[in-house]
């Protein structure tokens, strides 16, 4: 059995066909995606050079996303990260990514743990609605990332209050794009 802690190897063949060696088969950009987002790290490896291309691929996926329409990155982010990589800040961009990235998932989880049923603001009324919502607006915003409010506490499908709730946010959301574009005129 695979060690969930150790990097997924991937192998890039000739054909630039890429290869899962833990289950013997042929994997798509989509895969590795879905891997990365049930929380397994991925090492892709070209086979004849032996070059890592872990960061190469990973910045594809991104950029397959980002033209999709499923834009996460403001365009004033995107401008940040080109300037960065001519300016002297290079040294600081990495590191600061990586801890606001950190603080972002550490703070998801400890707002899901005060939501959950053992906490005491638990029995106050309205609290089952407000984490359902909460949970749903988490998986809208982290795309379902593992551990993130992906599924109900009962039994891991999810719950219809966090649909509900998801439709909630997406008609708040539509109103508030409504009126910005109002203010825009």
């Amino acid at each position: 059995m695979a060690d969930p802690k150790k990097p997924l190897l991937i192998k890039r063949y000739a054909s630039r066909r890429l290869y899962n060696t833990e289950t013997s088969d042929y994997v798509t950009l989509e895969d590795i995606a879905e891997f990365i987002r049930d929380g397994r790290e991925v090492q892709i490896i070209d086979l004849k050079s032996g070059d890592d291309l872990t960061r190469q691929y990973l910045l594809q996926i991104v950029a397959e996303h980002e033209s999709r329409g499923e834009s996460v990155l403001p365009i004033n982010v995107l401008n940040d990260l080109v300037r960065s990589y001519t300016t002297q800040a290079t040294s600081i961009v990495p590191e600061f990514l990586a801890a606001s990235f950190d603080m972002l998932r550490d703070g998801q989880s400890k707002m899901l743990e005060n939501l959950t049923k053992a906490s005491p603001l638990a029995a106050m009324p309205g609290m089952e609605a407000m984490r359902a919502q909460q949970e749903a607006f988490m998986k809208a915003m982290t795309g379902g990332l593992k551990g993130l409010g992906s599924t109900s506490p009962q039994g891991g499908k999810p719950s219809e209050a966090s649909d509900e709730g998801l439709d909630e946010i997406k008609k708040q959301l539509a109103e508030l794009q409504d009126k910005l574009s109002k203010l825009g005129k």
